[in-house]
């Protein structure tokens, strides 16, 4: 089980898995009136056809050979640990871009312009989910 592709399809399968059955514990509602439970369920379906695509492609392309780094796994841990706690105690503008601008170090090349365009592109999207859902975020 050496393939990446494989183990990918496996860890999003399981992802949905996990969500898909905790949103049971939530009331479903319908499709005209959904409940809390309704929304992950469907995202989370989503999320297994995917992996399960990508399961069966893993079966017909070459294999990816599985690596990985154990700087990179910090990296994104750090990442989002830090934007935890800069989003808990200063506001979450600061967290995605400290969110951004930490987890691409662990990828192949770094841009500072498409860290700002990216870190935009996800503080216009918290902006839309507080004044358009109402949800309550610490943007500032």
């Amino acid at each position: 089980m050496n393939n990446r592709n494989f183990v990918r399809g496996l860890c999003l399968m399981a992802i949905a898995l996990l969500f898909g059955l905790l949103s049971f514990n939530y009331t479903m509602g319908e499709l005209s009136r959904s409940g809390p439970g309704l929304f992950p369920l469907i995202v989370s379906s989503f999320l297994f056809v995917i992996g399960l695509l990508t399961l069966v492609r893993a079966h017909f392309v070459d294999p990816v050979p599985l690596n990985y780094s154990v700087k990179n796994i910090a990296l994104i841990l750090l990442s989002l640990v830090g934007f935890s706690v800069i989003s808990q105690y200063i506001n979450m503008i600061l967290g995605i871009v400290f969110l951004v601008f930490c987890s691409t170090f662990a990828g192949t090349s770094y841009s500072v312009v498409r860290n700002i365009k990216i870190s935009a592109g996800l503080i216009a999207v918290a902006f839309g989910f507080q004044h358009l859902l109402g949800l309550n975020l610490p943007l500032y």
